[in-house]
């Protein structure tokens, strides 16, 4: 105990037997990072911390809330209304939501532009899949809880999906709802789930950050780290520079919980569900519409419906092609065969991972907009056009593009000005070093 890099007695006598100390000063200050991280490298902390505060004020209305379609819905007005700073404590959970998703979309996109996916990163990419799979069930179960109109009515259209399954279709649903239409059971098994997955999420966040902890973090150059001077400690370098981010989002977040807390959401959520009205026009949330415009894709007499015609009803297709569209993403570190990792150094894969985040944007928008022309047809054509992307164009532009010439090293486009270059054809052993 007396070797303990400690001064602290309690500190010291604690971690001798009880080693977190030790833990906390590796993973947070002697970690060493690739020194040319820029913020593009933030959103993951900000995702971690978004998580944080999702628990807590879930923690809070959960003490609040009625999980009974009788009270439901008079129990979240409750909560607004006679709870102190009740108002407060949804509108941060609620708007957290959509901040959530924001954050690790960006975080997934910025993944993928620089290639963090590739050897030996792709346990860290799927888990890192995973962990948007999980947000998108708790996300739809806690969308459910206030029990408005866009609740009851999102769940049915949602959980009905599930029927175009042969042979099982039926029972699946009747068992989501717990019974033969979406009513108290439904309501008391999606509040249990959403209170229950948040923790699980936990769980593969850590395990997420321990693959990260194992090879380090990727960078803008994608080039792994050959000696010290390559990287810097975490703390106090990117701590500083977390802490400003975090900053920056916390300014933008307050700005919608305070001025524009119901901007994300929909109006119909504040009229009680009602089974026997329906809404015009039904969508979920905003964060849902790039997934809701791809399966509404397939319709009877969409082009790209009809090739498979013979093989399943539109339905189904739409709802494999829903599902699909996030599957593929874990088998991405196999589908791209590019040496290169960072698209600065790939002009090609550069311009159509752009033309990709476009394509999901247009998918956003189908999303929102009725199932009418000329929205249906945009949908479909996005739809297309986000399935080649990753089985037909990645795969090719592995074989055929010619990539620029990679720095030797992280240091010396700092030191060098960019001097110092190796060819891309030498960088598939660099790669896997």
């Amino acid at each position: 105990m007396s070797d303990s890099k400690f001064k602290n007695p309690i500190v010291a006598w604690i971690d001798y037997r009880l080693p977190v100390f030790s833990f906390m000063e590796h993973e947070l200050h002697e970690y060493p990072t690739p020194k040319n991280l820029n913020y593009w490298w933030n959103f993951g902390s900000l995702a971690g911390i978004i998580l944080v505060i999702m628990i807590v004020t879930g923690i809070v209305l959960a003490m609040h809330y009625t999980a009974h379609t009788a009270f439901a819905f008079d129990s979240v007005e409750r909560i607004m209304r006679d709870v102190n700073y009740g108002w407060l404590i949804r509108y941060v959970h609620m708007n957290g939501a959509s901040a959530f998703f924001i954050v690790v979309f960006i975080h997934i996109f910025r993944g993928m532009y620089f290639g963090s996916y590739k050897s030996p990163r792709e346990i860290l990419w799927i888990l890192g899949v995973v962990i948007m799979l999980i947000m998108m069930a708790t996300a739809f179960l806690g969308y459910v809880l206030p029990w408005g109109q866009m609740s009851f009515w999102g769940a049915t259209v949602i959980t009905n999906l599930f029927s175009a399954i042969p042979i099982v279709g039926d029972s699946i649903v009747t068992l989501l709802w717990g019974g033969f239409s979406v009513d108290n059971p439904t309501l008391n098994r999606f509040f249990s789930l959403h209170y229950l997955l948040p923790f699980v999420l936990v769980g593969i966040v850590v395990l997420h950050i321990v693959a990260l902890h194992q090879h380090g973090s990727n960078n803008p150059i994608g080039i792994d780290t050959k000696s010290p001077q390559d990287t810097i400690p975490f703390h106090p370098y990117y701590t500083v520079k977390d802490l400003f981010g975090l900053g920056v989002f916390l300014v933008l977040f307050f700005g919608f919980v305070f001025f524009a807390p119901n901007y994300l959401g929909h109006p119909d959520n504040y009229i009680e569900a009602n089974p026997l009205v329906t809404p015009p026009h039904i969508v979920p949330e905003w964060y849902f519409l790039p997934f809701y415009a791809i399966l509404r894709s397939f319709t009877a007499d969409a082009l790209i419906y009809l090739p498979i015609s013979w093989l399943m009803s539109a339905k189904l297709a739409g709802v494999l092609a829903m599902f699909a569209s996030i599957m593929v993403l874990f088998i991405l570190p196999w589908l791209d065969h590019s040496p290169v990792r960072s698209a600065r150094f790939r002009p090609l894969y550069k311009q159509f991972f752009w033309l990709l985040v476009i394509d999901c944007i247009i998918l956003g928008i189908c999303g929102a907009k009725p199932a009418e022309a000329p929205w249906t047809y945009i949908a479909q054509a996005a739809t297309a056009y986000y399935f080649l992307h990753f089985i037909v164009i990645l795969p090719l532009l592995g074989f055929f593009e010619k990539t620029k010439p990679l720095p030797t090293s992280i240091s010396e486009p700092v030191l060098k000005g960019g001097g110092g270059a190796s060819s891309a054809a030498s960088a598939k052993p660099m790669e896997k070093a």
